[in-house]
C-alpha cells in the first residue's frame, strides 16, 4: 500500500470514527466502537472501499497509533468530538506532561488555560518531541509544560489512552509553563 493511500485511509477513519460517523450510517457504541465489517460496508456504500488489508495496515502502521482493533471491532483511541466512553482508567500522571500549540493561541490560555474545546478533553503528550510534532500541524510549534504532578496532587485525573496520549478535563493557567 502506498504512503498516500495510507494517509488518505487514516483520515478517511479519523473523519468516521472520531468526529462524524453518522454521515457514513455508521452508529459508535458507548465506547466508541463499531464492527470492522460495518465500516468497511460503510466506506464501500459512501464511494471509498477499504480493503481489510488496508484497514489492518493502516491501524498498524500509523506512527499515532490513533485506532485500535479489537478482535471484529475497531475504535479510534482518542480525540473524538462525538460524545464517548473510551473507558480508560484514572492513571497517575508523570511529573511533566507536554502540550504543543501556536503563539496565536497563547493570549486565550494564559487567561483560560488547556480547555477541550470541540473534543472530550484536553491532550497531553509525554515528551516535548511529540507536543513539538502536534504544536507544528497548525504553524510553528511553542511547547507549554504542564505540572502534572502538581494537577494530580489537587485532585485533577488523568488518564492515558491506547497510543500514549494523556488526557485531563482542562488544565488550568496556573499549572502551565508558558514561553
Amino acid at each position: 500500500m502506498d504512503e498516500r493511500r495510507t494517509v488518505k485511509v487514516s483520515k478517511y477513519l479519523s473523519k468516521h470514527l472520531r468526529h462524524q460517523p453518522g454521515r457514513i450510517g455508521l452508529v459508535l457504541d458507548t465506547g466508541g466502537w463499531c464492527e470492522v465489517d460495518d465500516l468497511l460496508r460503510a466506506a464501500a456504500a459512501h464511494r471509498f472501499p477499504i480493503t481489510r488489508d488496508e484497514l489492518e495496515h493502516v491501524v498498524a502502521v500509523n506512527d499515532k497509533k490513533r485506532f485500535e482493533i479489537d478482535g471484529g471491532r475497531i475504535r479510534a483511541s482518542q480525540g473524538h468530538t462525538v460524545p464517548v466512553d473510551l473507558d480508560l482508567p484514572v492513571t497517575p500522571p508523570p511529573a511533566t506532561l507536554f502540550h504543543g500549540t501556536v503563539a496565536r493561541a497563547l493570549p486565550e490560555i494564559r487567561r483560560d488555560g488547556l480547555l477541550p474545546m470541540k473534543r472530550h478533553a484536553v491532550h497531553l503528550s509525554p515528551d516535548d518531541e511529540t507536543a513539538t510534532r502536534v504544536g507544528a500541524r497548525r504553524g510553528r510549534p511553542v511547547i507549554l509544560t504542564v505540572d502534572a504532578a502538581g494537577m494530580a496532587a489537587a485532585g485533577h485525573e488523568f488518564r492515558v489512552s491506547a497510543n500514549g496520549v494523556w488526557l485531563v478535563d482542562a488544565v488550568p493557567a496556573h499549572f502551565l509553563t508558558l514561553p
